[in-house]
C-alpha cells in the first residue's frame, strides 16, 4: 500500500475524518453536530505535530509526507467544513456561492503559501518559527465555534445567517492579507486547549437551545 501509517500521521487521519463526516452532517442539516467536530479536528491538528516528533527516526520522505497529508487535512477541515455550516445554516442564495469561493479559494492560497516559505525557511534555519504570516486557517476550529455557540442569541436564523457570511468573509481576507500573528508555544496551546475544552462545555450545556434553533 501506498503512503505512511505508523503513529506519526493517526491523529492528522483522525482529524480529515472528523471534516469528512462533519460536511456530511451539513448536509443532512445538522449543523451544531458538525460545529462540535470542527472543534475536534482543531484539537487533533493541534497535537498531531507534538507527536509526531516524539518519533526520532522518521526519514526525511515520512517528514515530508506528514507536512502535506496534515496540510491537505486542513483544507477539508478548516477550508471546507466551514463552508459547509455556512450553507446548512441557510448560505443557500446565489451570492452566497461568491463568499464561499473566496472563502475556499483564500484558504487553499494561504496553506500552499505556508507550505512554499516554510519550505524555504526550515532549508536556511532549524529555530523555531515565532511567527505567522497571515491568519493560519487552523484557527477556524475556534473562531466558527465560538460565533455559533451564541447563534441562539441572533433572534432569528436569518440573522445569523447574515452575520456568519460577514464573518467568512472577514476570515478570508485574513487567509492572505499579510501581517504577522504570533506563534502560540507550549504554555500558549495549552491554555488554547483549554478554552476550546471549555467552549465544548458550554455548547454541551446550551445543545438543546441549539438544536431547538437550528430545527
Amino acid at each position: 500500500m501506498v503512503g505512511f501509517y505508523n503513529y506519526t500521521v493517526i491523529l492528522t487521519y483522525i482529524g480529515t475524518l472528523c471534516g469528512i463526516v462533519g460536511i456530511y452532517e451539513c448536509a443532512m442539516g445538522r449543523p451544531w453536530i458538525a460545529i462540535i467536530l470542527l472543534l475536534a479536528c482543531g484539537f487533533c491538528d493541534m497535537f498531531d505535530g507534538a507527536i509526531a516528533k516524539t518519533k526520532k527516526d522518521r526519514t526525511d520522505v515520512e517528514k515530508k509526507f506528514g507536512i502535506q497529508i496534515d496540510s491537505l487535512s486542513d483544507f477539508i477541515s478548516f477550508g471546507l467544513l466551514p463552508a459547509m455550516i455556512g450553507y446548512s445554516v441557510g448560505m443557500n442564495k446565489w451570492y452566497h456561492v461568491i463568499v464561499f469561493c473566496l472563502f475556499i479559494l483564500c484558504a487553499l492560497i494561504r496553506l500552499a503559501y505556508y507550505n512554499v516559505t516554510e519550505d524555504e525557511r526550515q532549508k536556511q534555519t532549524n529555530e523555531r518559527r515565532k511567527h505567522f504570516e497571515g491568519l493560519p486557517v487552523t484557527n477556524t476550529a475556534l473562531i466558527f465555534p465560538i460565533f455559533f455557540s451564541f447563534s441562539n442569541f441572533f433572534g432569528k436564523q436569518q440573522n445569523f445567517t447574515i452575520f456568519y457570511m460577514i464573518l467568512m468573509i472577514i476570515v478570508a481576507l485574513l487567509f492572505v492579507i499579510k501581517f504577522k500573528m504570533f506563534k502560540a508555544g507550549k504554555r500558549g496551546l495549552t491554555v488554547v486547549a483549554f478554552f476550546g475544552l471549555a467552549l465544548v462545555i458550554w455548547i454541551g450545556i446550551n445543545f438543546s437551545n441549539l438544536i431547538e434553533f437550528w430545527s
